[in-house]
């Protein structure tokens, strides 16, 4: 399988491929989206693999960004206060168990992701 989910004859993502694609995702928990924009923008024409996942973790860092905003527009109702920290794990959790299977080579897709870049 390739890592857009199609099945092609890929080799398997170099140490440094599987490298630079755990440090995007857990990037992300510090950063938000820039460290996975840089890494998609410097190196999407590298590796598939760090592309694909780059371009992963962007897509979530912005749903993450536009969950906040919305959980920050809503705290004059209450319902912010409980939104703010269920977004924060979640992007904590998330990021970790890709980090986690992008270390062992293995493409992941986020659950609660907009595709917003193709």
């Amino acid at each position: 399988m390739s890592y857009d989910g199609t099945s092609t004859s890929d080799t398997n993502p170099t140490n440094d491929d599987k490298n630079i694609a755990t440090v995007t995702h857990l990037g992300g928990i510090l950063f938000s989206c820039i460290p996975a924009l840089v890494v998609w923008l410097l190196k999407k024409d590298d590796s598939a693999f760090i592309a694909a996942q780059a371009k992963e973790a962007l897509n979530f860092q912005i749903t993450i960004l536009i969950a906040q905003l919305a959980a920050w527009i809503l705290l004059w109702l209450l319902i912010g206060f409980l939104l703010m920290p269920i977004i924060w794990v979640l992007n904590i959790v998330l990021c970790v168990v890709a980090a986690i299977s992008s270390s062992k080579g293995q493409a992941y897709r986020y659950p609660f992701s907009l595709r917003l870049i193709n």
